[in-house]
């Protein structure tokens, strides 16, 4: 807690002392909004006001603040002998002057009038807290040359407040109230077409309509899995199944994805299918819609977006995927396979994978090569047949399908399709799909049986779309990432620092500026007891915030460790050649890992599927204990050449079982994080000891055999 947040508690106990509830129950009868005030000046009008104080200049028996509402902002006037008539100031010298902040909520009563140079004013009656405000706003300050500093603009924080985002940069609001307009706009324009707007499921037993990796939970009463949607595609052309003409549905959709500016894993969709229609039916419905809502945001077609300048003016321009393709690569994939796509691709460097067949080759060629080269509305047509399992088969060629796609500012806007009503072709569709998802691709369709079911009763021809709200709106008010058209991003969890005791901290400072040290040298530093000292390390350690390294095992190895600092094999060449063999193991075993060095310590970082489970230090290469073994073995050594034998014999189990020790442990800890401690600390510590132990009772039980043989 800061020292103001300190402050603003005390005083919040001081308003309770007088009696004042600051976070009062009963209404407030607001009668009057900022902006229509100063729009509509009537002197001396008698007004009720509320909002937050946004700034204060306080002149002994009279003050001017700033009150911000949800319309904008006006300048009230607080006078001591107005607001306190009788001999009792204290509602004035210390309710108002004292005992309130930049961010409070009040409300106020009082008249209009324009001060000496013309400022619409509120005079002050009287007012109520509403609202104490136990943190300060992080308010812009201006100096004496009118240079602003201190804004609200780091855009982490922005999206992670919004709420303060709202508050001190009131701009922000503009967009939304863009964004609402623009929905109801779209919205209008359907409805009076006649088009029903309806609802359909969110959770899904069988997330269809798109190819997509979906979220999953799971029901408990019913015991099975649910998936939040893709899409809500398969349900609309149910309601037209059902007779319905024309169905859209503002659909808020989930896609367990990578996030950047154009992506978010929950985002807002309109899906509109319409009976009787084809995809050239729905350009043009697309186009008017589309240009529509540009004149009702600017009233006109061209506007500004970034550097950029685009004309919604209808029509669009029309391009075929092959043929854009073509045009931007030089390749014709027209009669293409998926191996000489996979050939193209290589020499073009784009980045593919063994999952993807046909239908995503094309798609990330024409992804990186040629997206970005459409600025004004394009509509890119004729999809091959592999990457639409939902599209009618193109009425003049077999390989390719009635589909488009919109796309602006190299950014897909919308999706739509003559929709592919023949159950027998879709069910092929479907499998050919599930043939994708065994060759590993997680976004490739499920089979939705029911869907098919309702093919057989019989879909009418049937054109659908898909357009993307929040790029839509991020071009129509100029935001070049879609964080910024959503009140609420998602954003990744704060990793809060782990909180250690103050003697805890001095070791971890000092450590810190130091960097590795010797442990004695160090602990020499200290004025700790070997209790203490013991306690604060152990502290650190338990939160991973040190490691402690043994390497008393002998000149030998000492000096091995010593050579090896310089070496490319880092942090040694022993504990290298475990992590490589590792990872080794680990991608035989099915995983995608990888070791690479720590920057932070001498240690080796283990990563499985992108994420970084463990860390290999020297103690984990098996050396410690391989020596830990020879020595007891020598210590009770029999005949030279069966000690021998006998050593070299141990020391390649116990590598292979640390090896083994390492690749089950990491496994474990990828499906069972939870389980670290156990995992980490007893388990595989205990198996690893305990087969070292066995190993010399063995010896020693086969020695004393032998002193009995020769006795």
């Amino acid at each position: 807690m800061t020292e103001q947040e300190k402050i603003r508690r005390e005083k919040l106990e001081e308003l309770k002392k007088l009696g004042i509830n600051p976070y009062p129950a009963e209404l407030f009868p607001v009668n009057n909004f900022s902006s229509e005030l100063i729009e509509n000046f009537d002197e001396k009008k008698q007004v009720i006001i509320a909002g937050r104080i946004m700034s204060r200049r306080i002149q002994g028996n009279a003050s001017f603040a700033e009150v911000q509402d949800s319309k904008g902002r006006i300048q009230v006037y607080f006078n001591r002998d107005e607001i306190c008539e009788g001999e009792d100031k204290t509602k004035y010298n210390t309710v108002y002057k004292r005992l309130l902040d930049i961010g409070d909520i009040i409300g106020i009563k009082g008249s209009m009038f324009k001060t000496k140079v013309g400022e619409v004013t509120v005079l002050v009656k009287d007012f109520k807290i509403l609202n104490k405000s136990l943190r300060p706003l992080p308010l812009p300050k201006v100096d004496s040359e009118g240079n602003e500093y201190d804004s609200f603009t780091d855009l982490e924080q922005r999206y992670r407040q919004r709420y303060v985002d709202l508050i001190v940069n009131s701009h922000v609001k503009d967009t939304f109230i863009k964004r609402t307009k623009i929905i109801n706009t779209i919205r209008g324009f359907l409805n009076d077409k006649s088009y029903l707007e309806v609802e359909t499921p969110v959770l899904q037993p069988i997330p269809g309509g798109a190819t997509a990796r979906p979220f999953v939970t799971h029901h408990n009463a019913l015991d099975i899995p649910l998936y939040l949607r893709i899409s809500d595609e398969l349900f609309l052309k149910k309601l037209i199944v059902g007779g319905f003409e024309a169905v859209y549905e503002f659909s808020r959709d989930f896609r367990n994805e990578g996030m950047d500016k154009n992506h978010n894993p929950e985002f807002t969709i309109l899906e509109l299918y319409v009976a009787y229609k084809d995809y050239f039916w729905m350009m043009e419905l697309t186009e008017s819609l589309i240009e529509k809502v540009c004149l009702d945001i600017h009233n006109k077609t061209e506007i500004q977006f970034d550097s950029k300048s685009i004309d919604f003016k209808a029509p669009y321009e029309r391009l075929s995927i092959i043929d854009a393709i073509k045009k931007f690569t030089g390749y014709d994939i027209s009669d293409m396979n998926e191996t000489e796509l996979r050939k193209i691709c290589d020499e073009m460097s784009i980045e593919v994978d063994d999952s993807m067949g046909e239908g995503k080759l094309i798609d990330a060629v024409f992804g990186d090569k040629c997206e970005k080269n459409f600025i004004n509305p394009t509509f890119i047509t004729d999809y091959p047949k592999s990457m639409s399992p939902l599209t009618k088969e193109h009425r003049s060629n077999p390989k390719l399908t009635e589909r488009f796609e919109l796309i602006v500012n190299g950014m897909e806007i919308a999706n739509a399709y003559s929709e592919l009503n023949d159950p027998i072709d879709q069910l092929n569709r479907f499998e050919n799909q599930l043939e994708l998802s065994k060759k590993g691709d997680d976004e490739a369709m499920f089979i939705d049986m029911d869907f098919i079911k309702s093919l057989e009763y019989g879909m009418p021809p049937t054109s659908g779309i898909g357009i993307g709200i929040d790029r839509l709106i991020m071009l129509m008010t100029n935001k070049t990432s879609i964080q910024e058209v959503l009140f609420f991003p998602q954003m990744k969890p704060i990793k809060e620092a782990p909180q250690i005791s103050d003697d805890a901290k001095l070791i971890l400072d000092k450590l810190l500026k130091k960097g590795e040290c010797e442990l004695d040298v160090f602990k020499s530093e200290f004025n700790f007891s070997n209790k203490k000292w013991d306690k604060y390390t152990k502290e650190l350690k338990g939160k991973d915030l040190i490691v402690i390294y043994k390497i008393d095992n002998g000149f030998c190895y000492k000096f091995y460790l010593d050579f090896s600092k310089n070496s490319v094999y880092y942090p040694d060449y022993i504990t290298n050649l475990v992590s490589r063999q590792s990872e080794d193991i680990l991608n035989v075993m099915g995983y995608d890992a990888h070791v690479e060095p720590n920057t932070e310590e001498p240690s080796m970082k283990l990563i499985i599927n992108g994420k970084y489970l463990a860390r290999i230090i020297e103690g984990c290469n098996s050396i410690s204990i391989i020596i830990l073994f020879v020595s007891f073995i020598m210590a009770f050594s029999g005949k030279p050449k069966t000690t021998f034998m006998y050593m070299l014999f141990g020391s390649v189990l116990i590598y292979v079982v640390n090896l083994s020790r390492i690749v089950i442990l990491s496994i474990g800890l990828y499906h069972y994080p939870w389980r670290k401690d156990i995992l980490h600390t007893v388990i595989f510590p205990g198996i690893i000891y305990g087969m070292v132990f066995l190993l010399w009772i063995f010896w020693v039980n086969r020695f004393s055999n032998m002193i009995k043989k020769n006795e």
